[in-house]
Protein backbone atom coordinates (compact mmCIF):
# COMPACT_ATOMS: atom_id res chain seq x y z
CA UNK A 1 0.00 0.00 0.00
CA UNK A 2 1.24 3.24 -0.86
CA UNK A 3 1.11 6.26 1.43
CA UNK A 4 2.28 9.40 1.54
CA UNK A 5 2.79 12.07 4.38
CA UNK A 6 -0.41 12.95 3.88
CA UNK A 7 -2.47 9.13 3.46
CA UNK A 8 -2.92 6.92 0.29
CA UNK A 9 -1.27 8.03 -2.96
CA UNK A 10 -1.09 5.01 -5.12
CA UNK A 11 -4.29 5.38 -7.87
CA UNK A 12 -4.40 1.79 -8.62
CA UNK A 13 -4.56 0.91 -4.60
CA UNK A 14 -7.37 3.44 -4.10
CA UNK A 15 -9.44 2.11 -7.11
CA UNK A 16 -9.10 -0.66 -5.45
CA UNK A 17 -10.63 0.35 -2.36
CA UNK A 18 -13.41 2.12 -3.65
CA UNK A 19 -15.81 -0.60 -4.02
CA UNK A 20 -18.59 -1.21 -1.14
CA UNK A 21 -18.07 -4.49 -0.73
CA UNK A 22 -14.00 -4.42 0.25
CA UNK A 23 -14.65 -1.22 2.28
CA UNK A 24 -17.36 -3.91 4.67
CA UNK A 25 -14.52 -6.63 4.25
CA UNK A 26 -11.93 -4.01 5.20
CA UNK A 27 -14.16 -3.45 8.30
CA UNK A 28 -14.99 -6.76 9.44
CA UNK A 29 -11.52 -7.69 9.27
CA UNK A 30 -10.70 -4.97 11.38
CA UNK A 31 -13.58 -4.89 13.51
CA UNK A 32 -13.88 -9.14 14.55
CA UNK A 33 -10.24 -9.69 13.84
CA UNK A 34 -8.80 -12.75 11.04
CA UNK A 35 -11.20 -14.51 9.25
CA UNK A 36 -11.84 -17.01 6.05
CA UNK A 37 -13.46 -15.35 2.85
CA UNK A 38 -16.64 -17.83 3.82
CA UNK A 39 -16.87 -15.53 6.73
CA UNK A 40 -16.45 -12.35 5.50
CA UNK A 41 -18.70 -13.07 2.57
CA UNK A 42 -21.72 -13.26 4.32
CA UNK A 43 -21.42 -9.58 6.20
CA UNK A 44 -20.56 -8.75 3.09
CA UNK A 45 -23.75 -9.96 1.04
CA UNK A 46 -21.62 -11.80 -1.03
CA UNK A 47 -20.76 -15.11 -2.33
CA UNK A 48 -17.30 -16.80 -0.85
CA UNK A 49 -15.82 -16.78 -4.23
CA UNK A 50 -16.59 -13.22 -4.79
CA UNK A 51 -15.06 -12.98 -1.00
CA UNK A 52 -11.81 -14.51 -2.24
CA UNK A 53 -11.47 -12.24 -5.33
CA UNK A 54 -11.93 -9.36 -3.22
CA UNK A 55 -9.87 -10.35 -0.47
CA UNK A 56 -7.02 -11.29 -3.29
CA UNK A 57 -7.31 -7.85 -4.59
CA UNK A 58 -7.34 -5.84 -1.24
CA UNK A 59 -3.86 -8.13 -0.46
CA UNK A 60 -2.35 -7.12 -3.75
CA UNK A 61 -2.11 -3.26 -2.79
CA UNK A 62 -1.12 -4.35 0.80
CA UNK A 63 -4.80 -3.41 2.65
CA UNK A 64 -4.87 -7.42 3.96
CA UNK A 65 -2.67 -10.16 4.40
CA UNK A 66 -2.50 -13.87 5.34
CA UNK A 67 -3.25 -14.57 8.93
CA UNK A 68 -2.12 -17.28 11.34
CA UNK A 69 -3.39 -20.40 10.95
CA UNK A 70 -5.92 -22.14 13.59
CA UNK A 71 -7.25 -25.16 14.29
CA UNK A 72 -5.73 -27.91 11.71
CA UNK A 73 -4.43 -24.78 9.38
CA UNK A 74 -6.43 -26.26 6.32
CA UNK A 75 -8.51 -23.22 6.03
CA UNK A 76 -7.12 -19.89 4.71
CA UNK A 77 -7.53 -16.83 7.16
CA UNK A 78 -7.10 -13.04 6.09
CA UNK A 79 -6.56 -10.07 8.45
CA UNK A 80 -6.12 -6.62 7.88
CA UNK A 81 -2.61 -4.74 7.56
CA UNK A 82 -2.22 -2.60 10.97
CA UNK A 83 -2.27 1.14 8.79
CA UNK A 84 -3.92 4.06 9.23
CA UNK A 85 -5.84 4.70 5.54
CA UNK A 86 -6.29 8.60 5.04
CA UNK A 87 -6.43 10.50 1.98
CA UNK A 88 -5.49 14.04 1.58
CA UNK A 89 -6.58 16.21 -1.73
CA UNK A 90 -3.21 18.21 -2.96
CA UNK A 91 -3.15 21.26 -5.02
CA UNK A 92 -0.28 19.63 -6.77
CA UNK A 93 -1.85 16.25 -7.42
CA UNK A 94 -1.66 15.20 -10.94
CA UNK A 95 -5.52 14.21 -12.64
CA UNK A 96 -4.98 10.55 -12.34
CA UNK A 97 -4.33 10.67 -8.77
CA UNK A 98 -6.70 13.27 -7.75
CA UNK A 99 -9.85 11.31 -9.21
CA UNK A 100 -8.75 8.18 -7.76
CA UNK A 101 -8.73 10.25 -4.14
CA UNK A 102 -11.92 11.80 -4.75
CA UNK A 103 -13.23 7.96 -6.09
CA UNK A 104 -12.21 6.49 -2.52
CA UNK A 105 -12.92 9.20 -0.41
CA UNK A 106 -16.57 9.15 -2.23
CA UNK A 107 -16.79 5.61 -0.98
CA UNK A 108 -15.86 6.46 2.73
CA UNK A 109 -18.12 8.86 3.16
CA UNK A 110 -20.57 7.01 1.61
CA UNK A 111 -20.50 4.32 3.69
CA UNK A 112 -20.25 6.46 6.46
CA UNK A 113 -23.89 7.62 5.58
CA UNK A 114 -25.23 4.43 5.19
CA UNK A 115 -24.37 3.19 8.41
CA UNK A 116 -25.28 6.38 10.02
CA UNK A 117 -29.12 5.99 8.28
CA UNK A 118 -28.78 2.23 9.97
CA UNK A 119 -28.04 2.98 13.09
CA UNK A 120 -31.30 6.20 12.69
CA UNK A 121 -33.61 3.54 11.41
CA UNK A 122 -32.96 1.48 14.35
CA UNK A 123 -32.59 3.61 17.26
CA UNK A 124 -36.38 3.35 18.47
CA UNK A 125 -35.45 0.09 18.72
CA UNK A 126 -32.20 0.35 21.04
CA UNK A 127 -32.30 -0.69 24.90
CA UNK A 128 -32.74 3.09 27.11
CA UNK A 129 -29.26 3.37 27.87
CA UNK A 130 -27.93 2.89 24.28
CA UNK A 131 -30.55 5.18 23.02
CA UNK A 132 -30.11 8.07 25.21
CA UNK A 133 -26.00 7.85 24.11
CA UNK A 134 -26.43 8.54 20.51
CA UNK A 135 -26.01 11.57 19.39
CA UNK A 136 -26.29 12.99 15.78
CA UNK A 137 -24.99 16.56 15.38
CA UNK A 138 -23.52 19.26 13.43
CA UNK A 139 -21.31 22.42 14.97
CA UNK A 140 -20.08 25.22 12.75
CA UNK A 141 -16.49 26.62 14.51
CA UNK A 142 -14.69 29.40 13.39
CA UNK A 143 -10.81 28.01 13.32
CA UNK A 144 -7.94 28.56 11.41
CA UNK A 145 -6.45 25.73 9.37
CA UNK A 146 -3.84 25.40 12.44
CA UNK A 147 -6.28 25.42 14.89
CA UNK A 148 -8.39 22.82 12.81
CA UNK A 149 -5.24 20.53 12.80
CA UNK A 150 -4.86 20.75 16.03
CA UNK A 151 -8.08 19.98 16.71
CA UNK A 152 -8.08 16.97 14.30
CA UNK A 153 -4.98 15.58 16.48
CA UNK A 154 -6.72 15.81 19.74
CA UNK A 155 -9.86 14.26 18.59
CA UNK A 156 -8.09 11.03 17.00
CA UNK A 157 -6.09 10.97 20.83
CA UNK A 158 -9.42 11.09 22.68
CA UNK A 159 -10.83 8.22 20.39
CA UNK A 160 -7.50 5.71 20.62
CA UNK A 161 -7.94 4.03 23.60
CA UNK A 162 -11.77 2.70 22.50
CA UNK A 163 -10.48 2.20 18.83
CA UNK A 164 -11.77 -1.69 18.07
CA UNK A 165 -8.49 -2.59 16.20
CA UNK A 166 -6.62 -2.19 19.37
CA UNK A 167 -9.12 -2.89 22.22
CA UNK A 168 -10.76 -6.52 22.06
CA UNK A 169 -13.91 -7.86 24.06
CA UNK A 170 -11.57 -8.92 27.28
CA UNK A 171 -10.07 -5.25 27.69
CA UNK A 172 -13.51 -4.06 26.97
CA UNK A 173 -15.90 -3.62 30.23
CA UNK A 174 -19.00 -5.79 30.25
CA UNK A 175 -21.76 -4.74 27.92
CA UNK A 176 -19.44 -3.38 25.44
CA UNK A 177 -20.36 -3.06 21.67
CA UNK A 178 -19.32 -2.13 18.78
CA UNK A 179 -19.73 1.83 18.14
CA UNK A 180 -19.13 3.93 15.81
CA UNK A 181 -17.70 7.75 15.79
CA UNK A 182 -18.07 9.99 12.55
CA UNK A 183 -15.81 12.78 12.46
CA UNK A 184 -15.78 15.53 9.86
CA UNK A 185 -13.79 18.13 9.87
CA UNK A 186 -13.86 20.79 6.59
CA UNK A 187 -14.00 24.64 5.98
CA UNK A 188 -17.67 25.26 4.92
CA UNK A 189 -17.96 26.07 1.00
CA UNK A 190 -21.16 28.51 1.13
CA UNK A 191 -24.15 27.56 -0.91
CA UNK A 192 -24.88 28.77 -4.52
CA UNK A 193 -27.53 31.38 -4.74
CA UNK A 194 -30.88 29.37 -6.14
CA UNK A 195 -32.06 30.86 -9.55
CA UNK A 196 -34.38 33.93 -9.64
CA UNK A 197 -37.21 32.16 -12.09
CA UNK A 198 -37.06 33.56 -15.51
CA UNK A 199 -39.82 36.53 -16.64
CA UNK A 200 -41.39 34.17 -19.55
CA UNK A 201 -41.83 30.84 -16.05
CA UNK A 202 -45.61 31.51 -16.88
CA UNK A 203 -45.56 31.40 -20.01
CA UNK A 204 -47.92 29.56 -21.89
Amino acid sequence: MTQDSDGLSDPKAMRALAHPARLMILDRLAVEGSATATEVAEGAGITPSAASYHLRMLAKYGFVEDAPPRGDGRERLWQSVDAPLSVGVHPDDQPEVRDAKVSVMTAFLREANEAAGRAMAHVDREPDEWRDVTRFSRTRIRVDAEELARLSEAIEKLLEPYVARNRGEKEAPSGARIAEAQINLFPVVKRAAPGLPTEDHDAR
